[in-house]
This record gives C-alpha cells, structure tokens and sequence, in this order.
C-alpha cells in the first residue's frame, strides 16, 4: 500500500477524532469507500484506520477520565490545605466521588468510640430520612464487614447478598432508599479503621476496579481530612491560653471566615436545590452589594467575552462582570453593581458563585431533559409496544410519580397557525413541546411528540371534580398562554389501567386526533373539547368535510337574514324542530304568541325555499344548525 493512500485513508478519522465524533461515526468513512466500489486496497486501508482511530479515542477518553479525577482529587487535596470546615471538605468529597462515579448516592459513615457504633456523617443523593439518620452496630451491614476487613467490599445486589450481616434496621433504610448495588471503601488512620465511604445504585451494576480505586482515594483524602481536623482541634486547644496568638488568628481571620462563609452558603444552596436567584442574593448579603443574574445579550459584549477567555471576573464602569459559561455554551453573567473597589478574595467570591451558577444551570436543565425523555419513551411505549409487561409500565410510572391505574385523558395538542418562517414555527413547536413537557410533569402525567412533532400528544390524570371537556379547554388555555400561540386540545374519553391495557392508549389517541380534527374543520382554533362534546357529530367530521360551506349553503341565508336585521329565525328553527315541529309547543319554549312563530317560519320558508320541510330538507337543515351551534366560539 502506497503511502498516498495511508494518508488518505487518515484524513477523515484525523478530523473525527479533531472534533470529538461519537464511535459510531468511525463506521462511515468505511461503509461509504464500500457503496462507492472504490479499490480493496483503500478500503483495507480505511478499515486499518479506523481501528487505529478507535484505539486513539479510547485512549484519549481514558486520559480525560483520569484527568477528570485527578483534578477532583487535587481540589480534594487543596481544600485539606485550607480546612476550616471539616462537614463542608466531607460533603464535597462525597459529592466529587458521586460525580465522577456517575452513582446515585454516595454517603461516608463514621465510628463513635463513646457510643460503640457507627452513624451517618454525610449523604449525597439521598432522600430517604430514615437512611439519613442510621445508626448501626459495630459488625454489622456492608459496612461492618468493610470494617472487620480492612478492604474493599462491593454488592451488586444489597438484599441478595449474604455475607455480611442484614439487621432490620439496615434493611429498613437501604429499602426505603431503594439501593440495589453498594460499594464501601475503609477511612484509615494507620491501621484503624474510622469509618466507610460508600457509593450506591438504585439498580443493579459492577463496579470496575478502576472505580473501586478512585472511591478510595477519595476516602484516604476524607481520612486526611478528619485526621487534619482533629490536629486543628488540638492545636486550637493548645493556644487557647496564649492572648498574643489569639490576637493574630483574629485579624487573619476575616478573610477566610468571608471565604468560607460564601463557601457554606453556595454548598447549602446546591444542596436543597437552589436557583441561579438565590445564587445572586447569597453572593450579595456576603459582598454588601447588589448581584444580579443577567442574559448573555444584555451583559456589555466586550466584558463578558474577556471574563468567559480568561475565567476571571472584569471591570466594566463602576460594575465587575462574572462570565457564567461551560465550554462554549455561554449562559450569561453575574454583575456585581456600584462596586469599584474589590479586593481578591471577593473577586475568587464572585468567580466561585458564578461557577456554581454554571453547574447548577447546566444540572437543571439535564435533569428536565432526562425527566421529558423517560416520560416521552414510556407514552410512546404505551401506545405503540403492546406486548410490553404491564408490571414493568407500571413501576416505570411509578418513578415519575405517575399512576396508570387511575382515570386518565388523552389529550392532542396543536398549534393553531403555522408560521410562515420555518425557523420561526419550529421556535414555536419547541416552546410548545417545553410547555407540555412541563404540564405533564407538574400534572404527573406524559408527554409525548406524534407525527414528526406537529401534533403532541398528553397523558394527563383525570380529578373527580374535571370532565375531559375541562380538562382540554384548560389545558388549551395554559399551553397557548405559555407560547404565545393559539393552540387546539382535543381530548378523549377517560381511560383506566392503561399499563394491562395499552390497546385503550392507542384508541384514545385516535378519538383524541379526532377531535382535534373536528375543532379545525369547525373553526374552533385555540379552544378544546372532548368527544362527548360532538356525539354522533364526530364520526362525520372526520376526514376533510367543508363544514362551513354545507352550513352556509344549507342555511346561509337564515343566518345572514338574522346577523342583519337583529332577528332570531335561526333560533326559532332550533326550537321548531326541537318541539317536533309543532307550532303550539315552539311559542311556549320562546316565550312569544303563535303568531309571531308562524310569522318567522313564514320567513324562512321565503328564505329557504317552500319544500324546506321535506324530510330530506329537514334533516339537512338540522344537521346544520347542530353545526352551526356546535362551530360557535365555547364559552370557558
């Protein structure tokens, strides 16, 4: 093979791996060289390149990896430096050790010597408080074996695993914290053990030795940490009695208590799940001065673009910008306002909270993302896996708080207008497809996208005190209001147990898309409606009827006589042929003299023609007014 060919059969891995393609873009380069019917040789060569290429990117992905979890163990090791706060370096080690191992909790116990046992000092993803506030035995759990080892100790199935000791109480706390795969590494002060670190899945999983080696690092740094703690316990004891000493750690002070105090109070933030506002307020209260979150476009371009290149803050006037970015992805920026002089240690204060900012942005908007996908993939499941096990549709609803056992609504959504910039409408679908995303969670309901995502479609719980009417004409109110938009809602008859009967999802759908349809053709844009809002009415409004013509050349002209002389033939007809076309009955029902009733059907007879009271006309006609009635705007 020529070295021309070697080289080219490079070059397009070499501008993959430039740019961070994912693996399966490899296969292409090869696959095209094969449709093409290009010369073996070549495409032995790209093969041969590939593999190499493939070799590269893992190594480059293991070499970020590490990198990822080198850099957490030295902002680990760094924070030891400064140890001020022993729970705060404890809970950012069990958060740094949750991140990088991508579990769902990670939690660090404790021994206490004075009590005999063992206690939970810091959880990370926890939500359970009886797992929060264990207290166990010496001996006893995972824990207790990591301890009587010295080493290591991994379960990839907690309950099913009989070589340590189950107590109740352990059991109890595991089970309502739903952990399945547990890893516990020792805390060691020479050979003694203090304490576990630990991290944990909700479902079942191996952890590779490479993870089971960062989590102990992480515990050796932990152990560091208390071990570090409890030198400056004694050290603070020993100087107690010395005024001088005293004196000197006082004026030193105040910055690292400033510091600290931004520390404790972005940690407690993240912790309880605070926004970007808060965020702002915190770092306000400790600066005295006012910070404000503020869109990339409305933060000076000049400033912002210098604090997102060099990670520091900038001075713009008598305000400092604070860029809030990760990658390339630009957020915005914290400004700190009417505040020119500002010494280091606030300038790192306002960095760090933007930073935090960052993270906090970027982890909300993943977890809404996560959260509209698991929603939409089990609706699309419901709808179109009918084999799936009810079992299996039931606990994946359960995890979103949804309960497909109850009545629920089928609802079609649709956005009345279309937009005559596709980027514009596309704009438009996206903020429709975010509002029902929001709806369904909020409702604990679903969400899904139908027909290449011009029409979505809601699986929404049904209240005692709502009728599917209700529920579409509210629904079609919220989601035009957060768009902007008019949007339809047809909705369907309730449905029950949809995870043992995934056949009722995909007829409510079409009864749903039905209705949808009928709003349209009455020209109902923007409202919503049920099919028992149309009865017999809806079967023929499927398809592509022209409505409005049969109901303007069947009785047009009534309805045109009325608009224009104030009158109420078209009312009158209504109650004609309500009362069985007996004249007597119509004048009671409208409250006015037979005479008046014979006058307007006298009317109308000119207006309609003399056989508008054949039974074929007849039909026509009331078939008509129902249209007519049921195409007036509804009253919500």
């Amino acid at each position: 093979m020529s070295r021309d060919h070697a080289q080219s059969a490079e070059t397009p891995f070499l501008e993959l791996l430039a740019r961070g393609a994912s693996a399966d873009a490899y296969e292409q380069p090869v696959l095209l060289a094969r449709a093409e019917g290009g010369p073996a040789e070549r495409t032995d060569a790209l093969d041969r390149a590939k593999h190499l290429a493939l070799r590269v990117r893992s190594e480059l992905e293991g070499r970020r990896r590490r990198e990822a979890e080198l850099s957490a163990l030295f902002e680990t090791a760094h924070d030891l430096a400064g140890l001020r706060d022993l729970d705060a370096v404890l809970r950012a080690i069990v958060q740094r050790a949750r991140s990088l191992l991508g579990t769902d909790v990670t939690y660090l116990s404790l021994n206490d010597p004075d009590r005999g046992d063992t206690y939970m000092r810091v959880t990370e993803g926890s939500v359970a408080a009886r797992f929060q506030q264990l207290r166990l035995g010496m001996g006893e759990g995972l824990g207790g074996l990591v301890a009587q080892t010295a080493r290591p100790y991994v379960t990839d199935d907690y309950f099913k695993d009989a070589r340590f000791q189950h107590t109740g109480t352990i059991d109890a706390g595991v089970r309502d914290e739903g952990l399945v795969a547990i890893l516990g590494v020792p805390l060691m002060l020479g050979h003694h053990v203090i304490g576990v670190l630990f991290a944990a899945d909700r479902r079942a999983r191996v952890f590779e030795r490479e993870q089971i080696a960062l989590l102990g690092s992480f515990a050796a740094l932990a152990a560091a940490a208390i071990d570090t703690a409890n030198l400056l316990a004694e050290t603070r004891a020993a100087l107690a009695g010395l005024e001088r000493a005293n004196e000197i750690i006082r004026d030193r002070s105040g910055v690292i208590e400033r510091a600290s105090d931004v520390h404790d109070r972005l940690a407690e933030l993240v912790l309880r799940g605070g926004g970007v506002h808060d965020v702002a307020a915190a770092v306000s209260q400790v600066l005295d001065g006012t910070v404000e979150f503020t869109e990339a476009t409305a933060a000076p371009e000049y400033a912002l673009e210098a604090s997102r290149a060099d990670g520091h803050v900038v001075r713009h006037k008598d305000d400092w910008i604070a860029a809030v970015a990760a990658g390339d992805e630009l957020f915005g920026a914290l400004v700190l306002r009417g505040h020119p002089g500002l010494d280091p240690v606030d300038q790192l204060t306002l960095e760090r909270a933007a930073m935090v900012t960052s993270l906090l942005l970027l982890a909300r908007r993943s977890a809404a993302e996560a959260e509209q996908r698991v929603r939409g993939e089990l609706l699309d499941d419901l709808l179109d896996a009918r084999d799936r096990d009810p079992r299996l549709l039931d606990d994946r609803a359960r995890r979103l708080h949804a309960d497909l056992s109850a009545a629920h609504v089928v609802l079609a959504a649709r956005l009345d207008a279309t937009e005559a910039d596709a980027d514009q409408e596309a704009d438009a679908r996206r903020r429709l497809w975010a509002a029902a995303s929001h709806l369904a969670a909020t409702r604990h309901g679903l969400a899904a996208a139908r027909d290449g995502g011009t029409v979505l479609l809601l699986l929404l719980p049904l209240t005692d005190s709502d009728s599917a009417t209700d529920l579409a004409r509210r629904s079609a109110r919220h989601l035009g209001r957060a768009v902007h938009e008019a949007v339809t809602v047809g909705a369907s008859a309730p449905v029950r147990d949809l995870a043992a009967r995934p056949e009722a999802v995909a007829a409510a759908y079409t009864e749903a898309g039905r209705c949808l349809d009928a709003l349209r053709l009455l020209g109902r844009g923007g409202d919503g409606a049920a099919a028992e809002d149309f009865g017999f009415l809806g079967l023929l409004l499927a398809g592509d009827q022209d409505v409005p013509g049969f109901v303007d050349r069947t009785i047009g002209q009534v309805v045109a006589y009325d608009e224009r002389r104030g009158t109420e033939l078209v009312r009158t007809l209504d109650a004609y042929f309500a009362c069985g076309t007996s004249p007597a009955r119509t004048k009671e029902a409208l409250h006015v003299h037979v005479n008046t009733v014979a006058q307007r059907l006298e009317r109308v007879g000119r207006l309609l023609g003399d056989d508008w009271q054949s039974p074929d006309r007849a039909l026509e006609i009331q078939l008509a007014l129902r249209l007519h009635r049921l195409s007036a705007p509804a009253r919500h």
